[in-house]
């Protein structure tokens, strides 16, 4: 079992932190851009893709900062994490990314992460 790499990527998005969170702790935020359609039970988060299944438990979250997942069938201590940042200066938001995974996957990670969060700017009306 290879250990999985931890990579992080870092998006700015023109939104207010308050509406972006909505669409990374909420079901129907979820749904608009990350997965087909989401549903939760308390802490428990399905995500469908294609009609498969994925379960994912909700780790952390602080409103209108973070949320932290952790997909069920992993056997290790990987996790993906959402990470709402504003610039004290510029007040310039940015979606922080954290994930893992296999070393020969880490680009593709990136770039599906990148096609995830351009849906999500699109949703939010960002550029």
């Amino acid at each position: 079992m290879n250990d999985k790499i931890k990579f992080e990527i870092e998006f700015v998005i023109q939104s207010s932190p308050q509406m972006l969170y909505q669409y990374l702790a909420t079901p129907s935020g979820l749904s608009e851009w990350f997965a087909d359609n989401v549903n939760s039970r308390g802490e428990k988060f399905i995500f469908i893709w294609d009609g498969s299944e994925e379960e994912a438990l909700l780790l952390k979250r602080k409103t209108d900062e973070f949320v932290r997942f952790a997909w069920e069938e992993n056997d290790d201590d990987s996790y993906f994490e959402m990470k709402i940042i504003v610039d004290e200066i510029t007040k310039d938001v940015s979606l922080f990314i954290t994930d893992f995974a296999e070393d020969d996957e880490v680009e593709e990670s990136k770039m599906l992460w990148a096609n995830q969060v351009s849906d999500l700017k699109q949703v939010l009306g960002s550029k």
